[in-house]
């Protein structure tokens, strides 16, 4: 048996670009999600030892709870690798942790007597939940938001910068009224950034209330604890919002809205990558070269768009588990069946797959450099597309027939400088309403493309402040 490494993985994301992913490992590993369940399940147990009501216990002393503290800050792979050991006789990796915890309060007397409340009234499931919330949170917050922001500030420069660039626009993929291509990045900007906004109000729902949510072992014990304010408050004090009705599980219902969100932000950038694509296949866009690469193991001229072509490809795959999870996750037959927790687990393959498309995108954005004599010949081909102020003008004016007279000239024909001069003379209209036309060319016809790319990014600076 070949073994493992990551030229021998069976998953790109930890072989072929594990250099791309490897910061996910702290926190989408087997490593990460125990970790996460040592921390959930050393804080309920310091949340009861706080409870005045279970009489059993009492506070903590100072140096319990930095031994407790310290215990989840550095947890280690060789900690994690016990809790497998322990796993493998229990063949319950909750349970393994439990044991794992127990263990270690044997090096305090304090704690040693106290160990049976670890765990205490809880079903896998309000460890399990906690934990993923953690790492969904921890994620988002660590890794995801600081891609987005750094690519939503490039799009950002790139609209101010090409904010009054004109650009021929094509609807259909035919010659249209131009735009320029600063404005064109602002509409990518503004799109993601309401994603990112929805994405950062997100909540990361959590609940601790036992076998079928209802907390029947805990009211049995101790029917005197407010066993719903307790939970709760452990649950917030994670950074988490408390959800009170639930099965076994917590329904997954915001996990759901989250990965919702991450697939419209997905789809947003893979319509970049094509479009992106399109201009440079258009020559709109050059792409820098880099010393050492090849374009085409045959060709030797070409700067291939592979950046960009990598990037669509891994949100497409991003995409497909993501909206497989959303779908998937919220359903549960009654009140607990296992399909979530394996589904789970693929967590790090998708975010794998995200920050491989986010590295692959930047990369690419990076490269991009403008050809304006490609641009600006695009324009002084298509004087045709000015077809639209001008029958726009006769309309103002009451001529006949202005879009069925323009329709009849233009329509699937070419238009240059001269024609479309002949054609402005030979209208009648106000000698003042002639010159303005005639002063439009396809290069200057794009009415507040450039305002509105400069604005969109003066916005956010003034909302960063």
């Amino acid at each position: 048996m070949l073994p493992l490494n990551e030229l021998t993985a069976l998953s790109p994301v930890d072989g072929r670009y594990a250099n791309k992913t490897a910061a996910l490992r702290d926190y989408c590993s087997e490593s990460g999600l125990v970790q996460r369940r040592v921390i959930v399940e050393l804080g309920w147990f310091q949340a009861l030892c706080s409870e005045p009501a279970i009489t059993e216990l009492a506070p903590l002393t100072a140096i319990a709870n930095d031994f407790l503290d310290q215990l989840a800050k550095d947890f280690s792979s060789a900690d994690a690798q016990a809790v497998k050991d322990i796993e493998a006789v229990t063949n319950h990796d909750v349970k393994a942790v439990e044991y794992f915890l127990k263990e270690k309060f044997q090096q305090l007397p304090e704690l040693a007597e106290r160990a049976e409340f670890l765990h205490f009234a809880c079903t896998s499931e309000d460890i399990n939940n906690l934990a993923y919330a953690l790492m969904l949170r921890d994620v988002y917050q660590d890794l995801l938001q600081p891609q987005l922001a750094k690519l939503q500030g490039k799009l950002l420069n790139l609209a101010h910068d090409y904010s009054s660039q004109p650009m021929l626009s094509r609807t259909h993929g035919q010659p249209a009224s131009p735009t320029t291509l600063g404005k064109e990045m602002a509409n990518v900007a503004h799109r993601l950034q309401r994603q990112m906004l929805q994405l950062s109000q997100q909540e990361y729902l959590g609940k601790i209330n036992g076998a079928v949510g209802n907390f029947n072992a805990h009211v049995s014990a101790y029917p005197e604890v407010d066993w719903p304010a307790l939970s709760q408050g452990f649950v917030e004090s994670l950074g988490l919002q408390w959800n009170p009705y639930t099965t076994q599980i917590e329904p997954h219902d915001w996990i759901a809205e989250l990965f919702h969100t991450q697939v419209r932000i997905n789809t947003l950038l893979i319509d970049f990558c094509r479009d992106t694509w399109g201009y440079i296949s258009l020559g709109y866009f050059k792409q820098k070269t880099v010393a050492g690469e090849v374009g085409s193991s045959t060709m030797p001229h070409k700067v291939n768009p592979i950046d960009f072509e990598n990037a669509e490809g891994n949100f497409g795959i991003a995409n497909a588990l993501l909206a497989h999870l959303a779908e998937k996750l919220p359903i549960s037959r009654w009140q607990r069946d296992l399909t979530d927790s394996t589904s789970l687990r693929s967590i790090g393959t998708v975010y794998g797959h995200q920050l491989i498309a986010f590295a692959s995108l930047s990369r690419g954005m990076d490269k991009l450099e403008i050809d304006v004599a490609r641009l600006d010949q695009d324009l002084e081909l298509n004087w045709e597309v000015l077809a639209e102020p001008v029958q726009t003008m006769m309309r103002r004016y009451g001529l006949d027939n202005p879009y069925e007279q323009l329709k009849a000239l233009t329509r699937g024909k070419r238009m240059g400088r001269e024609e479309f001069a002949s054609l402005i003379h030979s209208l009648a209209i106000p000698a003042e309403a002639r010159d303005a036309l005639l002063r439009l060319t396809p290069q200057n016809y794009s009415g507040l493309a450039a305002r509105l790319a400069q604005e969109l990014k003066e916005a956010q600076e003034v909302q960063k402040t």
